[in-house]
């Protein structure tokens, strides 16, 4: 079905923190009943703001990523390890499984986000009507993704494979980790930023 009406043509407006279905009161200022947020059809400069969060995110991975994350201390022995080259030694030194965790929490998942924000970006923006229930889904994934994009994994897994724990090891972090740390924050305000209903501002849609 085509041209179903949208909640603006019915009259009604939902508020995005708790989502109550509300009558749309057309006046500057309006105020959820239940929580007390302000109403809005769309987040404010949604696209400005997500695309801008966006392309700071991708500046940040890229010294996140040539930058040494560590340093590992011992006896006779200092290692500076980047996150790749870290994937390489977990791969070497026998555990696969701890380099493909790491592999995918720190390279695969990063990129998927940019590329899916991105192309959320671009199709709203054209007001395509292309896929709209296939990019809602992609939405509601690349938030799912960000609650887990903790660097607690990716930490724990080098620490483990990486640092000979013993009475003169000693583990230094270097700035490769405080910029994967942005990354990884902004990218997740960059979506949160992302207005959803931006994507059925397309021309049609089927059911």
């Amino acid at each position: 079905m085509n041209n179903l009406p949208r909640a603006r043509d019915l009259g009604l407006i939902g508020c995005h923190v708790c989502g109550m279905v509300c009558r749309d009161i057309r006046t500057d200022g309006a105020m959820c009943p239940r929580c007390g947020s302000a109403l809005h059809h769309r987040k404010t400069a949604s696209y400005v703001r997500c695309w801008a969060l966006l392309i700071a995110a991708f500046f940040f991975y890229i010294p996140a990523n040539v930058l040494p994350i560590m340093r590992t201390v011992s006896v006779g022995d200092v290692d500076d390890n980047t996150i790749f080259s870290g994937v390489i030694e977990l791969w070497v030194k026998g555990s696969p499984d701890l380099a493909i965790i790491v592999f995918t929490a720190s390279i695969v998942v990063p990129v998927l986000k940019f590329f899916a924000l991105g192309l959320l970006l671009i199709s709203s923006q054209r007001r395509s009507g292309w896929a709209q229930r296939q990019r809602a889904k992609l939405f509601r994934l690349v938030e799912f993704i960000g609650y887990w994009s903790m660097l607690d994994v990716f930490v724990v897994a080098l620490l483990t494979a990486l640092v000979q724990f013993g009475f003169f090891s000693q583990v230094e972090p270097l700035p490769g980790v405080v910029f994967f740390g942005l990354t990884v924050v902004i990218t997740m305000v960059a979506s949160m930023t992302f207005d959803p209903r931006l994507i059925w501002d397309g021309r049609d849609y089927d059911d």
